[in-house]
Formats: C-alpha cells, sequence, structure tokens
C-alpha cells in the first residue's frame, strides 16, 4: 500500500524541507518510512499508545504518523502521547484514511478490520459510530497551533464512491476479492490473466460492487500539520 511514498509524490521538495528537518520519526511507517533519516516506530518497536515508555518527552522535531491512529484503542489518548515527543516549535504530521472517501459508510471497516476508528474533516455529523474530527482532536491538544488541514484525494475516482454499503454489497465485495486474489495466482504461476481481470473489473464497476480504490495509485485521506508553541 505505501501510503507514505504515495502523498510524498503531491508533498513537494519544500515541504520536506520545511517539516521533516531535525530529528524525525515515524510511527506507525512498516516498511514505507517518509524520509530516510526518520526514525521508524512500529509494532517490532513497541506499542504506538505508550510512546513515552520508549523516548523522552519533547524529544522530536518533528513527529510523523501515516495511516496508524484509526488502529489505536484509545484515539485521545493516543495522540497526547505523539504530542508529548514534539519539541516546542516541532511538528506533528498526522495522516488518516478519510471516512467517507475510504470506508464508504460501512462499519465495522470493510476494507481494513483492524480500523477501531474514523475521521472526518469539518463535519458537523457522520455516519460512523466511532467517528473523530481530527481538527477538533488537535485543538484540543495543549500549546497546538494548526498549520494546514485538508483532504487528499489524487486519483480518486469520486463515481465509485459509495454513500452506505449494504450487506449484500459486503458480500459481492468479498467475492470480487477472492475473484481477484485467484486471478493474482494464476498470474504468479504464468497464467496470462490481465484482458479478463480488467473485463472483470468493469463489470464489477457496473454492478456497484465496492472498490478500495487506495490499493492503486489513489489516496481518499485527511493531512493535518500543527506546530507546539514554544
Amino acid at each position: 500500500m505505501h501510503e507514505s511514498s504515495k502523498t510524498n509524490k503531491i508533498r513537494g521538495e519544500e515541504f520536506r524541507s520545511r517539516y521533516f528537518l531535525g530529528r524525525v520519526i515515524d510511527i506507525g511507517c512498516g516498511p514505507d518510512i517518509v524520509v530516510p533519516q526518520a526514525i521508524p516506530f512500529d509494532e517490532a518497536q513497541g506499542d504506538a499508545q505508550r510512546m513515552l515508555d520508549y523516548f523522552q518527552a519533547e524529544s522530536f522535531d518533528c513527529v510523523h504518523s501515516s495511516h496508524c491512529l484509526e488502529h489505536m484503542r484509545d484515539v485521545n489518548s493516543t495522540l497526547q502521547q505523539w504530542w508529548a515527543l514534539v519539541k516546542p516549535g516541532g511538528y506533528l504530521v498526522i495522516v488518516v484514511p478519510d471516512e467517507d472517501l475510504y470506508e464508504q459508510g460501512a462499519w465495522p471497516s470493510l476494507f481494513n478490520a483492524d480500523h477501531k476508528a474514523t475521521f472526518r474533516l469539518g463535519k458537523l455529523k457522520s455516519w460512523s459510530p466511532v467517528s473523530y474530527d481530527l481538527e477538533e482532536l488537535i485543538r484540543g491538544l495543549p500549546g497546538s497551533e494548526i498549520v494546514d488541514a485538508c483532504i487528499q484525494d489524487d486519483a480518486i475516482n469520486r463515481r465509485l464512491i459509495k454513500n452506505n454499503i449494504t450487506e449484500l454489497g459486503r458480500i459481492f465485495f468479498k467475492l470480487a476479492r477472492q475473484r481477484r486474489r485467484a486471478f493474482r495466482l494464476l498470474g504468479r504461476i504464468g497464467i496470462p490473466v490481465n484482458p479478463l481481470s480488467l473485463a472483470f473489473d468493469r463489470l464489477e464497476n457496473a454492478l456497484g460492487i465496492p472498490v478500495d480504490q487506495t490499493l492503486g495509485p489513489a489516496l481518499a485521506q485527511i493531512q493535518l500539520i500543527a506546530r507546539k508553541a514554544g
């Protein structure tokens, strides 16, 4: 999936030179670290909800996390831990899935069963029972100044986005996912399936079967940058 690599393609060098200077930690990065000099922190390194067990407070110029917060059991407590790591004058750069673009009205998550929360930006109401307004969360952190907050939807085909996914839609999605896995397996053993796979993709889209566009180049996320006063 490599969401950080996809996001970096639209950030540009000016973004990196402004926010990813000094000591940087990348929480929940997996193998896709945001910049080479960042300290990686993932499951192998410990519990992302208890960062102060591993690092001193105010020890990083930038704390970055992409597509990790939605996996945390306690969103508020986790954010407080991450924020505590930021030096005065430093930055928190956080990326989470946008609940409408990614989850598409389905909860529990159809596309990632480990998601424990959904996020919105500026909406007063949500269909999700576990929804958080990311900007509101960050404003509640002591000394926080929001530098930028935006929805990133590059390469998204909005005609394929659903407002609600029914139980029947879930069944069809699971069948389509099994079909794609079977086709990938056939491709690995040298059986040409690309033309047939594309035909199935078009048919499934025409039938309105839910699609996770982020498996390709698309972004369906919120990015927020906050500076700590100091």
